[in-house]
């Protein structure tokens, strides 16, 4: 059966078996190496306040959130593109 691509999506190399993470939009149990990974920084503080005590040389405290999506999840959401076979040898295409 022909392959689509040489990694087969993934990025384990030789590593065997990898760990499961559920994709944060259909729940979906997905390969961590597979998944797509989304890190955001959230500000606590609402903005209009945060600006106020910006201008007062306050330290503003932010929480990392991670998501993982899977691919098809990744696609709906434009983090992902779909790409033709000539695109996806090459390795210079980024977001």
């Amino acid at each position: 059966m022909p392959i689509k691509r040489k990694s087969r999506g993934r990025s384990k190399g030789q590593k065997g078996r990898s760990d499961y993470v559920q994709c944060s939009m259909c729940g979906e149990l997905v390969p961590r190496d597979k998944a797509k990974k989304v890190t955001r920084r959230i500000s606590i503080v609402d903005p209009a306040l945060a600006n106020e005590l910006r201008q007062k040389g306050a330290y503003l405290p932010s929480r990392i959130e991670t998501k993982y999506y899977c691919i098809s999840c990744a696609v709906h959401m434009g983090l992902v593109k779909v790409r033709s076979k000539e695109a996806r040898k090459s390795r210079r295409w980024r977001r």
